[in-house]
């Protein structure tokens, strides 16, 4: 048919990887560490390439993702004025340009 993909006989079945909710951030970069060398060293046949590279979108968007909740989590912990300590949410600081000012001191 056309448009469709056909099997070949005999072509060994693609393994599925892990789902995304059984893989942690860690086990995930591993793994597209893995496909990145595996593509770079040009062994794979075309069909093979495809289907790391489809592979790789996903867990680089599940690391993407899962990078993104983290950092919604980070809270900075400051000292109020009573001594207590206060929980903020976490707000990127602008970076700091040393003048002719902070040089001399």
């Amino acid at each position: 048919m056309k448009g469709q993909l056909q099997r070949v006989p005999g072509a060994a079945e693609p393994q599925a990887p892990p789902a995304a909710t059984e893989m942690t951030f860690e086990q995930a970069l591993a793994r597209l560490e893995e496909i990145v060398s595996r593509i770079e060293t040009g062994d794979a046949g075309l069909e093979e390439s495809l289907r790391l590279f489809e592979e790789g979108v996903a867990l680089a968007r599940l690391c993407r993702a899962q990078l993104d909740r983290a950092e919604a989590r980070i809270r900075v912990l400051v000292e109020g004025p009573g001594g207590e300590l206060l929980e903020h949410e976490f707000t990127a600081a602008p970076e700091r340009r040393e003048t002719s000012e902070d040089e001399g001191q």
